[in-house]
């Protein structure tokens, strides 16, 4: 006779999977039953690991808590001194509201809405309020500096912090454009300005020259056209640019914008409202923006604390909360998005999150993920339902959420993988994309989907 769980036998087990796919450095893992929330298997579950931007699944838990799904982040146009027959008589200030997803069709609109307040021009200038949340040049000072994924942070953002930068060759010279471009505008700006330099490395260069992000580009790595996002290091002075061109266009001339620190008293005259925090979390987990995770669980840790003044002290919030409201037991995060180096969780405490989420809904905002065969192709008739946060860093590959196995029994994981010996190896100018790096990550995408059918098989596939 045979036993009925003979079949069992066939299923790989963990470390089969990961000597398999020639994955290196360590792999954590946990795995609960949704319903009961008992374990069911781990390994290393209690190792401190990089979660890379699996951490901003805790950040979105952390915002839609502090703030409420409904929750609106709202930026403003006001005046000061009164308005007299159409003509602000002190100062104009675009006052940043926390917004991380305003790009330049929001502020055009917000001309237009000025313009149909009645304002037709202003006697003092353009004032830019950009101190509700920390002023900081970059998210993580260790990456590289052209990379557009980590930009500088502060209480106004426009189109992510990031500038657009392109160039085309024609009869031997090159045109450069800077400009702030959304779907229906491309303004051009002043603020960050382009050199090109006869070398082949290193392709960019940036200095703060006179108050300008000024960036050099290698003319050997420009080929004969092409495009990039770059990031924005004075995003006050991007707002206030952008939004003085577009105010022109409707006739209010208001000139180059200063940076004010304080706020004077004022009357607000116009309102730009985000989405909801829902949706706009629901993006930021499918499309993994540092930037909106940053400015999300700042203003967060501002409305417990009152005030804060760094991505570390913010960060410390979230992990006692966590603590708290999750029951997370050894959160050691640095930021929220998870770019920082000296982040740490456990696939344990991950897990656990995820199991107290799911009363919430959260599974419902995270993005479904995908299978692919042997080719590398999508599966298109996955028969396992997985909704996770995915993670990449140099040489760290993370996945945390949900499964709905083939008879139907929900699960909740986390997996960490990280080699941190190469990764200590890796020279900042490197980050963007280093020797060994991708083909890791793809191994280590791999282990992921093997370690999920092993327990689909294991655990929830209904014995026939």
């Amino acid at each position: 006779m045979r036993s009925d769980d003979l079949f069992k036998q066939a299923i790989p087990e963990a470390a089969e999977i990961i000597r398999d796919k020639n994955l290196s450095g360590q792999v954590a893992f946990a795995l609960a039953d949704v319903s009961s929330g008992a374990w069911l298997e781990s390994q290393d579950e209690l190792a401190g690991m990089p979660p890379a931007s699996v951490t901003k699944a805790v950040t979105a838990l952390y915002a839609l808590e502090t703030l409420g799904p409904e929750h609106r982040f709202e930026t403003r146009l006001a005046a000061t001194g009164g308005i007299k027959e159409g003509e602000i008589q002190g100062d104009l200030i675009l006052i940043g509201g926390n917004d991380p997803t305003l790009d330049t069709d929001a502020l055009a609109q917000m001309a237009a809405d000025l313009k149909a307040a009645g304002v037709i021009g202003v006697k003092g200038g353009l004032k830019v309020f950009q101190g509700s949340l920390p002023v900081m040049t970059h998210i993580d000072p260790a990456q590289p500096d052209h990379v557009g994924y980590n930009p500088a942070v502060s209480g106004i953002a426009l189109n992510y912090n990031r500038v657009h930068f392109e160039w085309r060759r024609a009869s031997g010279k090159y045109a450069i454009t800077m400009d702030g471009r959304s779907k229906k505008h491309r303004p051009d700006v002043r603020f960050a300005a382009m050199r090109i330099e006869d070398r082949s490395a290193p392709v960019y260069t940036y200095s703060d020259l006179a108050g300008r992000d000024q960036w050099t580009v290698a003319k050997g790595a420009l080929g004969g056209g092409g495009a990039r996002w770059l990031p924005v290091r004075k995003p006050a002075s991007y707002a206030g640019e952008v939004f003085s061109t577009l105010a022109g266009a409707h006739g209010i001339r208001l000139g180059s914008p200063e940076v004010i620190d304080t706020l004077p008293p004022h009357e607000v005259l116009v309102r730009h409202a985000s989405q909801n925090l829902r949706l706009l979390l629901r993006d930021m987990l499918k499309w993994s923006t540092n930037l909106t995770a940053e400015m999300v669980g700042l203003a967060s840790s501002k409305k417990r604390l009152g005030a804060v003044t760094d991505l570390r002290m913010s960060a410390n919030a979230m992990n006692l909360w966590a603590k708290s409201a999750l029951g997370m037991q050894a959160p050691a995060l640095v930021d929220h998005s998870g770019l920082g180096d000296d982040s740490r969780l456990t696939a344990a405490d991950m897990a656990r999150a995820l199991l107290k989420a799911n009363d919430a809904g959260f599974r419902s905002i995270l993005k479904s993920f995908g299978f692919r065969d042997a080719r590398g192709k999508p599966v298109k008739d996955q028969k396992i339902m997985v909704d996770a946060k995915t993670g990449t860093l140099n040489f760290v590959s993370s996945l945390a959420g949900y499964i709905t196995a083939q008879d139907g029994r929900e699960m909740v994981f986390a997996i960490f993988a990280a080699d941190m010996d190469e990764r200590s190896k890796i020279s900042r100018e490197e980050r963007e994309s280093p020797t060994g790096g991708k083909a890791w990550n793809k191994r280590a995408k791999r282990v992921q989907q093997g370690l999920i059918e092993r327990w689909d098989a294991l655990y929830g596939r209904a014995k026939t």
